[in-house]
């Protein structure tokens, strides 16, 4: 594994998936001599990654129906 010019390196898909590493995950790093670990980030402070999905998405819905309208839709056959 290669670290690029930008200094990056990608962390293979079966590491993130066992450590839980998602996008947007914070991780930090701990130098030890010659060695560096990288350990996820645990903060219950920080917004999760749903909780800005649906902070996103609040109050984006413009069906321009009114709840009966859509509650009708589910009753028909």
């Amino acid at each position: 594994m290669r670290i690029t010019t930008k200094g990056q390196v990608t962390i293979p898909i079966l590491v993130r998936h066992r450590l839980g590493l998602l996008p947007d995950t914070e991780v930090d790093f701990i130098v030890e001599g010659n060695t560096a670990r990288i350990v996820k980030v645990e903060s219950s402070t920080r917004e999760s990654r749903g909780e800005r999905l649906l902070r996103h998405l609040r109050g984006s819905a413009s069906t321009g129906m009114t709840t009966e309208e859509i509650l009708a839709l589910t009753r028909e056959p």
